[in-house]
């Protein structure tokens, strides 16, 4: 029974991905689909979106385990982050998590070992434990950039994280508007 699951499409973003450090603008985005095909043409609606910058500061709120702004720590804050809202705002059920980067889905789910970004890698590993054990719970790869239009739109919330600036508003927006 598709209908009856909860589909998120999560996606991060990081304009420069070489000697990125701390101070390195990277940001993530999912958003919450209800009544989704996957065929990616917009059928279903966003029930939930959320964003934000890749916390690097131990001591900030929000902090997750990243130590750098990169696209690999924006993949996997934007995985963690769809995590923790269905611990959140969930209470049972089938939920798919789609998103463009394998490296996040497979070191998330523990099919790779970190060899980076441990810290991060981790804490999200432990998310999807957690909600694994409550929930019936799969991953699946989306082509980026292939005109999706919720992947699409996951990664308009991760772009304009990582610029600081608000998403445009789902009415307003079209695939492909970083």
């Amino acid at each position: 029974m598709r209908g009856s699951s909860t589909y998120i499409y999560f996606d991060g973003s990081c304009g420069e991905n070489r000697n990125v450090t701390s101070e390195t603008p990277a940001g993530w985005g999912f958003c919450v689909v209800s009544g989704d095909n996957g065929i990616g043409r917009g059928h279903g609606e966003v029930v939930n979106e959320k964003s934000g910058v890749v916390v690097t500061n131990p001591l900030d709120e929000g902090y997750i385990g990243a130590s750098v702004g990169s696209n690999n720590t924006a993949e996997l804050s934007a995985f963690a982050h769809s995590l923790i809202w269905i611990l959140k705002n969930l209470d049972s059920g089938k939920i798919v998590i789609r998103g463009d980067s394998e490296y996040a889905m497979n070191i998330g789910t523990g099919k790779w070992k970190a060899k980076a970004n441990r810290e991060l890698a981790t804490r999200v590993r432990s998310l999807w434990e957690e909600v694994d054990s409550s929930f019936i719970i799969s991953t699946e790869h989306v082509r980026a950039h292939e005109g999706h239009r919720w992947n699409e739109r996951a990664d308009h919330l991760a772009f304009r994280a990582m610029k600081e600036e608000l998403p445009l508003p789902l009415q307003f927006w079209k695939p492909g508007k970083r």
